[in-house]
This record gives structure tokens, C-alpha cells and sequence, in this order.
């Protein structure tokens, strides 16, 4: 089992345009595929928004192999 805490890396994805919502995930995963050396720990998908915009973030917690 993988302790939540043991990371040693933090990378986050954000938009707040729909175009770049759509494609938000794309980025997460050229990201991922680009850093083979890292493990994910964690994802963390958070929503925000106010009557003008909406916001997603992708938050990834990873370990990185030393």
C-alpha cells in the first residue's frame, strides 16, 4: 500500500477556458508520458467556478525515481 505522503513532487494542470478544458487532459497525459521516472501517487481533480468562468484543475502528486 502507497502512503498518501510519500510523494516528493507536485505538478498542477489548470484552465479556465472551455477550449482549453476540452484539452486539459491531453496535456495531463503528454505530461505523464514525457516524465516516464515518476510514479503517480495521487490525483486530485478539483471545479471551481463564479458567474463568469470555470475553473478545473488537475493536480498530480507524484514520486520521482532518484
Amino acid at each position: 500500500m502507497t502512503v498518501i505522503n510519500d510523494f516528493n513532487g507536485v505538478k498542477v494542470f489548470s484552465a479556465t477556458m472551455a477550449q482549453e478544458r476540452e484539452h486539459l487532459g491531453e496535456k495531463v497525459t503528454d505530461w505523464i508520458r514525457n516524465n516516464p521516472d515518476v510514479e503517480i501517487i495521487n490525483t486530485v481533480v478539483t471545479q471551481s467556478s463564479d458567474e463568469a468562468f470555470h475553473c478545473i484543475a488537475i493536480t498530480l502528486f507524484f514520486k520521482e525515481q532518484v
